[in-house]
C-alpha cells in the first residue's frame, strides 16, 4: 500500500523550496531562453528547480517515475507505479517578467489516477493542496467552488497556446464567442493557479484547449475536491494527458461546453 500522506509531505516540502528560492532570484539575473516559439520561454530558474524536485524525489523514492515540462520522462508506468507530474514554474512568461502571477505545481500519480496534489504561489505565500477523498485546502484549510449559478455575474478563466497565433482548434473564435455574450473573461497566463482560483471559488470556470499533463495534474484534482466539475471541451472524463479542459463550480459547466460547441 502506498502512503499518500507520505507523498503529500514531500510534494508540499519540495514543491515551497522551489517556490521559496525562485521568488527570491531577481528578475535582473534571469537568463531568459526560449522552447517551442520565442514566446514559450524557459529559464534557468526552471530548470534548477526541476532538477532540483526530481533529485529531492527520486533519492526519496528511487522507484518512482518523474514527468516533468522542462526534462520530460524517466522511469516507468508499471502497473502499482508512481509518478510525479511537475511543472516546477508555471507561468514562466510572468515569472521572466516580474509579474507575480506563476507557481509550482506538483502532482502525484498512482497506477495512473492523481491521488494528491500541491501548488504553491510564493507570491502569495498560498498553499493549495488536495488528497482524493479527503478534500481540497488553502493553507490548511477547506476550500469550496463558489456557487454562482448566474453566467453574467461570473467571472470565467481561460489560457492560449503559445503558437496562438496559429489559431489551433479556432482557440481566437472560441474567446470571441464568450466576450460577444457579455461574459467576463480574464487570462492570467497560468493555468495551474487558473485551477486553484477555480478551487476556491475566485472563478467560476476555466477553459482552456492546449494544456500538459504537468499544467493540471494537481489542479484538477484540487478542483474536483472542491466539489467542481472537470471535463474535456466534449464534456467525456478528464484525463490529463489529452489536451483540452474545463473546470467549473458545476453550474456554469454546461454552458461553458455548449458556447465551445457552438
Amino acid at each position: 500500500m502506498h502512503n499518500i500522506n507520505e507523498f503529500l509531505e514531500l510534494a508540499v516540502q519540495v514543491a515551497i523550496e522551489a517556490g521559496d528560492y525562485a521568488y527570491s532570484v531577481h528578475t535582473s539575473d534571469l537568463v531568459i531562453g526560449s522552447k517551442t516559439n520565442e514566446m514559450d520561454t524557459v529559464t534557468q530558474v526552471d530548470t534548477r528547480n526541476e532538477t532540483v524536485i526530481r533529485e529531492t524525489v527520486l533519492s526519496r523514492f528511487p522507484d518512482h517515475s518523474f514527468l516533468g515540462e522542462e526534462m520530460g520522462a524517466n522511469g516507468s508506468s508499471a502497473e502499482g507505479s508512481v509518478k510525479w507530474v511537475v511543472d516546477p514554474v508555471d507561468g514562466t512568461v510572468n515569472f521572466a517578467h516580474g509579474l507575480p502571477i506563476w507557481c509550482v505545481s506538483i502532482g502525484v500519480e498512482v497506477n495512473g489516477v492523481v491521488e494528491c496534489g500541491v501548488i504553491y504561489n510564493p507570491n502569495m505565500k498560498e498553499l493549495f493542496t488536495a488528497v482524493r477523498g479527503v478534500g481540497a485546502f488553502l493553507n490548511g484549510k477547506t476550500i469550496q467552488v463558489s456557487k454562482q449559478e448566474n453566467p453574467q455575474k461570473a467571472l470565467f478563466v481561460t489560457g492560449f497556446p503559445y503558437n496562438v497565433n496559429e489559431n489551433p482548434g479556432r482557440v481566437i473564435e472560441q474567446f470571441e464567442k464568450f466576450l460577444r455574450l457579455g461574459l467576463l473573461v480574464r487570462r492570467l497566463g497560468s493555468a495551474a493557479l487558473d485551477l486553484a482560483y477555480v478551487a476556491c471559488g475566485r472563478f467560476d470556470g476555466f477553459f482552456e484547449g492546449g494544456l500538459s499533463p504537468w499544467d493540471s495534474a494537481a489542479g484538477q484534482l484540487l478542483v474536483r475536491e472542491a466539489g467542481g466539475v472537470v471535463t474535456h471541451y466534449d464534456g467525456s472524463e478528464y484525463d490529463i494527458y489529452r489536451k483540452s479542459i474545463v473546470a467549473t463550480n458545476g453550474k456554469q459547466h454546461g454552458m461553458i461546453l455548449a458556447v465551445l460547441a457552438e
